[in-house]
């Protein structure tokens, strides 16, 4: 072989080995990149991708079609929109009349007449002076000469629970702090200035205790109802308690919705709430106290499918193109599914059910089967071979929802509550909030008024009588 030849083989050799180890190091490089996006990604969760609430997005995505164009839907009521007004008071109601009149022309001056009965009227609502009603009650003392003692007579039970405020200005108080967020000084300027009429804070929070007082009774009926059988949506959220981190839980029935703040998040509430043999359905998300409550107490579950999508959207936003395809397979499942469940009213009810199975079986199909060998694909498939049926028991348990949005939007009033108030700082306040909550929420359950409510429990305490229950009356 040639000097030449020799040579050329030579620096082959060393360019191969180059070109070898700037391969092993890409590949080294790429095996360092790759988590490093997933956790990128995983960094860059937000609401439409995870269960993260929307408030917790730090940028907001920019708008998307007509409205980032300037070309969306102009503010107020839309063109077409049948106009919605309000019906005017009955005469009855009406404490005021005034009528109108000219007595000449406006503009020449001349002579006028009515025009038959054509009139315009406008009704003016407005608040007097607060008809504030101040009862004084005397206790006359009585000297008994047999006895050689003093005696005084006794006031009422009502007047003495009620002390300086009556029940209809401490169910006001009230609805103030449970309804309104108000705080004790808030509460404090808000009697002072509308109602006029002085309370200390230290008064103000003796009220409330015996608000809490008088809903104690309609409150353990309410958790002792809890563990019947029926469907029950259940969520928590984060409470803080002297900054000390405690969770707020909320039981959503049919037609009530308790709140209990407990100091932990664990399936242990539940077993205690609800039992080691609740009968009914438990919608909730995948939080795991839920499969663990789930896996120990053989509790029918039906898992959220909203954020199921959320879960499956955030796969196809990986960097990897086999976690990407895999969830967008599984998104489009899904999708199938959630178009025959908004036919429901289209379809007779046994094609409907049909239809339905079938796609839950498709979903679970395309779940199981070419899951790329990656850590989050695979987790989601293994989601589904563990509890993929639970996420459909609403196809065999009639009235059960696919999603958690009831228990959802039963605990945004509390949300709004805590980033207001900052939570609680005792257990005085933690009953209160408890009990207060499940009020608000319940009454709005039901149609109810939640100062009627408050004022009925409150003349009942003060009689000693037992509070109005807060469970569904029968008509």
């Amino acid at each position: 072989m040639g000097k030449g030849k020799r040579t050329s083989c030579a620096q082959c050799r060393r360019l191969q080995g180059q070109l070898n180890a700037h391969q092993a190091q890409l590949a080294a490089l790429r095996a360092e990149v790759r988590p490093l996006r997933e956790q990128l990604a995983a960094a860059q969760k937000n609401s439409s991708t995870s269960s993260k609430p929307p408030s917790s997005d730090l940028v907001k995505p920019p708008p998307s079609g007509s409205a980032a164009d300037g070309g969306g839907a102009a503010i107020g009521g839309q063109p077409g929109h049948p106009k919605h007004e309000r019906e005017p008071f009955p005469p009855e109601q009406v404490t005021y009349f005034e009528g109108h009149r000219l007595h000449a022309c406006p503009c020449c001056g001349g002579e006028l007449r009515r025009n038959g009965d054509v009139a315009h009227v406008v009704q003016q609502v407005e608040i007097t002076r607060p008809p504030l009603r101040i009862e004084q009650h005397t206790s006359y003392e009585y000297w008994c000469g047999r006895c050689q003692q003093a005696f005084d007579a006794p006031f009422p039970g009502y007047i003495v629970e009620g002390g300086l405020v009556g029940p209809q200005l401490t169910a006001l108080i009230a609805y103030l702090k449970g309804v309104c967020h108000a705080s004790f000084s808030t509460a404090r300027k808000f009697l002072r200035d509308v109602v006029q009429v002085t309370i200390s804070r230290g008064q103000l929070a003796k009220i409330i205790g015996k608000v809490s007082q008088a809903l104690e009774g309609p409150y353990a009926e309410l958790y002792e109802n809890l563990a019947r059988p029926g469907h029950l949506n259940v969520d928590e959220t984060g409470h803080k308690d002297n900054g000390e981190p405690w969770w707020t839980w909320c039981f959503r029935a049919e037609l009530y919705t308790l709140f209990q703040i407990d100091p932990t998040r664990r399936a242990d509430v539940l077993m205690e709430v609800l039992g080691r043999e609740f009968a009914g359905v438990l919608g909730c998300d995948y939080f795991s106290a839920y499969r663990r409550y789930m896996r120990e107490c053989g509790v029918t579950v039906q898992f959220c499918l909203a954020h199921l999508i959320r879960d499956v959207k955030f796969l196809t936003t990986l960097p990897g193109r086999p976690d990407r395809a895999y969830g967008e397979r599984l998104r489009d499942a899904l999708r199938q599914s959630f178009a025959v469940i908004h036919q429901r009213g289209q379809l007779p009810a046994g094609r409907f059910q049909q239809q339905l199975q079938q796609a839950r079986d498709h979903v679970l199909q395309v779940a199981t089967t070419g899951v790329p060998a990656t850590r989050p694909s695979a987790a989601m498939a293994q989601r589904f071979r563990r509890h993929g049926a639970a996420y459909f028991t609403f196809l065999t348990t009639p009235g059960i929802e696919p999603t958690n949005n009831l228990a959802e939007q039963a605990i945004r009033f509390v949300v709004i509550d805590r980033h207001i108030t900052q939570g609680t700082r005792s257990a005085t306040g933690r009953q209160w909030c408890a009990r207060i909550w499940t009020v608000v929420a319940t009454c709005a359950q039901q149609g109810r008024s939640v100062f009627t409510y408050l004022r009925d429990a409150v003349v009942a305490s003060f009689h000693n009588h037992e509070a109005p229950s807060l469970l569904p009356q029968e008509n």
